[in-house]
């Protein structure tokens, strides 16, 4: 009896034990990044395991001379090196190019959560003092390589977005958006700085990355959540997932979208001239959801965080009570660009870019990396067709890669990415400090992309009826009706 008692208790300890090993085995994944990326991606309503899948990936700098690879017909260089943890990247109009010397504010949260955020964040090189600085380069000799550093602000509070119009610098701070007065080609702001508007600081996602239309009026400043779908409560989370816009004329602001849980890099569409981001999604639902995304961004959209995704998938998790007609107005993202991809920098083609015909009619995106799948995807720079409408098509083409060692490690992350002012595209490195510079060598500067044009609807005298049938769809259609 003894003897069976105790075969039968190992019996059950091999059971527990093997029970425990599968429930705390990061979940690998089903799905091939393809398959989740695009403009119909893999949707599932997935739970995930007790332990999240992830995969650490320890950034150890790049070798003397080695570079990522390019693409066919791209050449790549080094623009600048040796820069401390270089962030947003913004190209002045005589050509000098700020960089944001910048890291989070330290987690300062206890616990379990807050341990496992700084060990998390010091492995991948994103946690430690920050610069707070605003470095200006300048290529004074035109040879692609910035020979001239000035630190052109300082003291600031983990910078990030970085704008200019008119005689007046703008940077947004963690916690706030300033204006400093500035003159193109002086190497320091010498005045001191006007509070725009205050903003919810730090967070789980800390960066504020903002971008001034076209004509100057308006500011748009990208709020991250504080949360993953709000497990510390929605109070803390007023006034974060959102994109903010400030009117310079007035001096008011308002929230502009909604539901974004943490909106990165954005730029105006050159076929629409409507406002377009990049977004990251949550985390904690197996390493096949949810997509990271690229999406317009019209005035007073909702994009459903924390409580949806991806138009019509309930996140169950989500214990805060659900806003009313939430769900009839939750909008669906236009571009899939993979699961756990962390897309941070964009930038559409503009006119006078060297890129080539190859990659002349679409966006250009950083996808940092992220731990929170495994193995590992991101850490490059892809490219998104666009059509002659403005509409995304086509899977992400890859445009610099080579960052992952293939063995654990990477040499670096790809952030931000901008034009240069010969028509090159920089790409911002922080883990290795680096600014990357890619061009197509034999290209001539692009002509602009012709901006879609039509008229405007015709005024109805009466409601009722069939409205399609007043207009011609052909005219005002996104994307062209089959004939």
């Amino acid at each position: 009896m003894i003897r069976k008692t105790l075969i039968t208790l190992a019996v059950l300890i091999v059971i527990l034990v093997g029970i425990g090993f599968w429930l705390t085995r990061p979940e690998q994944p089903e799905l091939t990044l393809d398959e989740v990326s695009g403009t119909d991606p893999v949707i599932n309503e997935e739970k995930g395991r007790l332990i999240p899948s992830f995969q650490i990936v320890d950034p150890i700098g790049w070798p003397d001379q080695a570079v990522p690879i390019a693409a066919e017909g791209l050449a790549v260089g080094r623009f600048a090196e040796g820069l401390d943890h270089p962030r947003v990247i913004y190209t002045l109009p005589n050509g000098d190019v700020l960089v944001a010397l910048t890291r989070g504010p330290k987690w300062e949260g206890g616990g379990i959560e807050g341990a496992a955020m700084r060990y998390f964040m010091k492995r991948v090189g994103a946690y430690g003092d920050s610069a707070n600085q605003i470095m200006l380069l300048r290529d004074e000799d035109g040879d692609g390589v910035a020979e001239e550093r000035h630190v052109l602000l300082a003291n600031l509070e983990s910078p990030s977005g970085i704008g200019w119009h008119d005689g007046a610098l703008y940077v947004a701070n963690h916690n706030a958006l300033l204006a400093f007065p500035y003159a193109l080609g002086a190497d320091k702001v010498m005045g001191g700085s006007t509070k725009l508007m205050d903003l919810p600081p730090a967070g789980n996602h800390w960066m504020r990355n903002i971008k001034i239309n076209p004509d100057g009026a308006q500011i748009y400043v990208a709020v991250g959540s504080a949360s993953n779908v709000g497990e510390r409560g929605m109070e803390v989370e007023q006034g974060r997932a959102t994109i903010w816009e400030y009117n310079l004329e007035t001096n008011r602001q308002r929230p502009f979208a909604q539901g974004l849980r943490n909106a990165n890099g954005m730029d105006f569409s050159p076929w629409t001239g409507e406002l377009w981001t990049t977004v990251n999604e949550r985390d904690g639902l197996g390493p096949d959801m949810v997509p990271d995304y690229l999406t317009n961004v019209p005035v007073g959209v909702q994009y459903g965080w924390p409580w949806i995704y991806w138009k019509d998938t309930f996140d169950r998790r989500v214990k805060a009570p659900m806003p009313a007609y939430l769900a009839e107005y939750t909008r669906k993202p236009e571009y899939a660009l993979g699961s756990h991809v962390a897309a941070l920098g964009l930038v559409f083609n503009n006119e006078g870019h060297r890129m080539g015909t190859k990659f002349s009619s679409g966006a250009f995106i950083a996808r940092h990396g992220s731990w929170n799948r495994g193995p590992a995807v991101g850490y490059d720079v892809v490219y998104v067709a666009f059509d002659d409408r403005g509409n995304p098509i086509g899977l992400p083409v890859p445009v610099l890669t080579g960052f992952l060692t293939g063995d654990g490690d990477t040499y670096g992350r790809p952030t931000w990415v901008e034009w240069a002012g010969d028509g090159a595209l920089l790409v911002s490195d922080d883990a290795a400090g680096i600014i990357w510079r890619v061009v197509a060598p034999s290209a001539e500067p692009a002509a602009a992309i012709a901006r879609v044009k039509g008229e405007r609807l015709r005024a109805r005298s009466a409601l009722g009826g069939d409205a399609g049938a007043s207009f011609g769809a052909q005219d005002y259609a996104r994307t062209q009706p089959q004939q």
